[in-house]
């Protein structure tokens, strides 16, 4: 793996390969979240991550946020690394929200869409939005107002959580100690909170806008689900009737359920990044 900068955004070249992915990361992730699924890649590809602006080391990046403005900053990111209509373009979580935003605005060759991508149903009428984004979203958007008197507290924290009880993995540690800045003793999550929350907002209420884009993708999509949900609840952030809705609209959308995982682990356990390393890679 090697870093770069493009206009102040950290990337990460992930293999030698000539054969291009550029992969997303979720709303409080980073690019080290595809280190897991890039490590199984064959020998020929490469993965191409993001930090998006207001996480990892892209934290110091401006607003405005929302999603729009990521696909410009994935659509740049693609362009430096020389990717082309036969890269494959990839998203996790909201970077699946992203990717769709990106993939139907320039060709690639396949997008793939891991447990996110899909629109929500419409906002009620008078519905509280930031209500709702607090109720999903609030364990971790508090976890970035947290601070941690050590890297290991911050490591312990991620090991209670109930998606990596029993599936803590090297990849996972990976993961979580690159979230890390601040000072010892009060070390901290390098995503704003800001930027988080502005995303959640825009994700929740343009629902028309990613929908219109879904069915604009020219390219084969293929969405990969995890039954179980950001807590490890029964119920997955995609349910199987929201898939089939629009697997049933968009005639170029494949689904696949990928089983025993939830929306943790399908990025980082063994025989689940396996899994999404070979759709990547076309198997």
């Amino acid at each position: 793996m090697k870093y770069d900068d493009v206009a102040g955004m950290r990337i990460a070249v992930f293999g030698t390969g000539p054969k291009v992915i550029v992969a997303v990361h979720g709303i409080t992730a980073s690019l080290m979240a595809w280190n897991a699924v890039a490590a199984r890649l064959p020998e020929e590809w490469s993965l191409v991550a993001m930090d998006l602006r207001g996480r990892g080391h892209s934290a110091g990046l401006p607003g405005p946020y929302g999603l729009e403005r990521h696909a410009e900053d994935v659509l740049r990111v693609a362009e430096y690394a020389g990717a082309g209509p036969e890269a494959v373009l990839t998203g996790h979580s909201m970077g699946a929200y992203v990717a769709v935003l990106a993939g139907a605005r320039r060709a690639f060759s396949r997008v793939v869409l891991v447990d996110g991508g899909l629109p929500f149903p419409p906002v009620p009428p008078g519905a509280d939005v930031d209500a709702e984004i607090e109720a999903t979203l609030g364990p971790a958007i508090a976890r970035l107002s947290q601070t941690f008197a050590t890297a290991g507290d911050y490591v312990a924290f991620f090991q209670a959580h109930p998606a990596f009880i029993g599936h803590w993995t090297p990849e996972a540690e990976r993961y979580v100690r690159y979230d890390l800045t601040g000072p010892e003793g009060a070390l901290r999550s390098r995503a704003a909170g800001a930027a988080v929350r502005e995303d959640g907002r825009w994700m929740r209420v343009n629902g028309a806008r990613i929908g219109a884009a879904l069915a604009a993708i020219e390219a084969p999509v293929t969405l990969l689900r995890a039954p179980r949900g950001l807590l490890n609840q029964d119920v997955g952030m995609l349910p199987g009737p929201l898939a089939e809705q629009w697997t049933a609209r968009v005639p170029g959308l494949r689904d696949e359920l990928v089983p025993d995982c939830n929306h943790y682990t399908i990025m980082f356990d063994d025989r689940c990044a396996a899994l999404v390393a070979a759709r990547l890679s076309g198997a």
